[in-house]
C-alpha cells in the first residue's frame, strides 16, 4: 500500500450541506472524504449513491464538477435543487413566501398521514399511528397542490419540493424513517410547517443529476473520481432481509415529490411500489449466489470493475454483509489501495489510520466505518 500524507488535523473544507434525517448519513465523514479526494488529481466526481446529496453538495462547494446519481425520485429532486437550479437563493424567496401563505386544506396526505394530538398519543381511531399532526398535513396538502398548479420549470419545482421535504422532516414523529412511527407524538411534531429556501450551491463548475440504477448510470458516465456508498445489507443472520430497504424507509418522500396518490399497504401505509420484492436493491441482499458468494459482495466487485474512473472512494461499514477479508480481496482485485481511513461511528470520531492489513482486525469491531481510496488497475 502506498501511504499518502494524511495529517492528524484534517485540512479545513467547506462542508456546509443540508439534508433530511437519514440512516447511514455521511455528514460526519465529509471532512475525511474530501481529504482523500484531495490526495489525487480529480476534477470530476461521480456520487453513485447520492441519497440526501450531502456528499454531492460538499464536493460541489469545494470546486469539483459533480455527477449526482441515485435511483430515488426524491434524491434526484434534491440534486436538481442544490446543484443545477439556475437561480440564487434570493431568486426563490418570493416563491417560498407564497407557498408559506397558502390556506391549509384537507386532502390526500391528511387522510392517510395526519393525526390529531389526542393528549400526546399518535394512535388514531383506526388503531394506526401517523407521522405528522393534522395541522401540518393540511399545510402539506395545500402547498403540494399549489406547487402543481403553478406549473414551475423543473429547477424551480425541485427547489420548492426540496424546501417542502426539509420542512416536513423537522416536524415529523418518527425515529428517522417511515417504516414505523412513534406511539407518542414527538415534541417537534407540535411545531408549525414552515418552508425556507434551501442552501443552494452556487459554483462555477458544471454539475449534472441522473436518476438511475447505479449500473445503468455507469454505462454512460466517465469521471476522474467515483464515490460509492452502497446501502448495507445487515450481517445479522437473524434479521429479516425485508426490513432493510431504503425505498421502504423513505417512501413518503417519493409520494411528496410525485404527488401521485399511490396505492398503500401496511401499518406504515407504504407505497405499493415500495414493497420489498419490488424495490429491493442488490446491495441490500442477504443471500448467496450459485457460486457461494454473497450477492452484495459480487455487486461491489462489479461496481469497482465497471466504474469508468481512475480513482474510487468506497465507503463500507463493519455492519455490512461482506466480511473484512472478502471485501479486502475484492478491492485489491480491482485496483491498488492508496489509503484506508477508519472511523469509529459509536464515538463519532476518526479513530486511527490503517495501513497494510491492519484494518482487517479493526473491521471486526462493531460500529466502524471505512473509507478506501483505490486507484483502479
Amino acid at each position: 500500500m502506498t501511504q499518502l500524507s494524511f495529517p492528524d488535523r484534517v485540512v479545513p473544507a467547506d462542508t456546509r450541506t443540508q439534508g433530511i434525517k437519514y440512516i447511514g448519513s455521511k455528514l460526519k465523514l465529509l471532512p475525511y472524504i474530501l481529504q482523500l479526494a484531495r490526495a489525487v488529481d480529480a476534477v470530476t466526481v461521480l456520487d453513485g449513491f447520492a441519497g440526501t446529496t450531502r456528499v454531492s453538495q460538499a464536493f460541489a462547494r469545494n470546486g469539483y464538477s459533480v455527477i449526482c446519481n441515485d435511483v430515488a425520485v426524491w434524491s434526484s429532486v434534491f440534486g436538481t435543487a442544490y446543484l443545477t437550479s439556475s437561480g440564487s437563493r434570493a431568486d426563490y424567496e418570493s416563491l417560498i413566501d407564497h407557498l408559506n401563505g397558502v390556506e391549509p386544506i384537507d386532502g390526500w396526505f391528511t387522510e392517510h398521514y395526519g393525526g390529531q394530538p389526542n393528549s400526546g398519543c399518535s394512535v388514531q381511531g383506526d388503531g394506526l399511528k401517523r407521522p405528522w399532526q393534522v395541522h401540518n398535513t393540511r399545510k402539506l396538502d395545500a402547498i403540494r397542490e399549489e406547487i402543481t398548479c403553478l406549473k414551475l420549470d423543473p429547477g424551480t419545482e425541485a427547489v420548492a419540493l426540496t424546501s417542502l421535504v426539509l420542512a416536513l422532516d423537522k416536524v415529523d414523529s418518527t425515529i428517522g424513517h417511515f417504516a414505523s412511527y412513534l406511539r407518542e407524538w414527538s415534541p417537534r411534531s407540535y411545531g408549525e410547517l414552515v418552508l425556507q429556501v434551501p442552501e443552494i450551491v452556487e459554483s462555477d463548475s458544471a454539475h449534472s443529476v441522473i436518476r438511475a440504477d447505479v449500473f445503468e448510470a455507469l454505462e454512460d458516465v466517465t469521471a476522474d473520481l467515483a464515490y460509492f456508498d452502497p446501502p448495507y445489507g445487515s450481517n445479522n443472520e437473524k434479521m429479516p432481509p425485508s426490513r432493510v430497504r431504503y425505498a421502504s424507509y423513505y417512501h413518503i418522500w417519493t409520494t411528496v415529490c410525485l404527488a401521485d396518490r399511490p396505492g398503500l399497504f401496511g401499518k406504515a401505509r407504504r407505497r405499493d411500489d415500495a414493497g420489498d420484492r419490488i424495490a429491493a436493491s442488490v446491495f441490500e441482499d442477504f443471500r448467496k449466489n450459485a457460486e457461494g458468494q454473497f450477492i452484495v459482495l459480487a455487486a461491489i466487485d462489479k461496481l469497482l470493475s465497471v466504474a469508468n474512473a481512475q480513482w474510487v472512494i468506497l465507503s463500507y461499514s463493519s455492519g455490512g454483509r461482506a466480511t473484512a477479508s472478502e471485501l479486502n480481496e475484492v478491492i485489491r482485485k480491482n485496483g491498488r489501495v492508496l489509503d484506508v481511513v477508519e472511523i469509529d461511528l459509536k464515538r463519532n470520531v476518526m479513530a486511527s489510520m490503517c495501513w497494510t492489513n491492519e484494518w482487517l482486525r479493526e473491521a471486526q469491531v462493531p460500529n466502524r466505518e471505512f473509507l478506501f481510496l483505490v486507484e483502479k488497475g
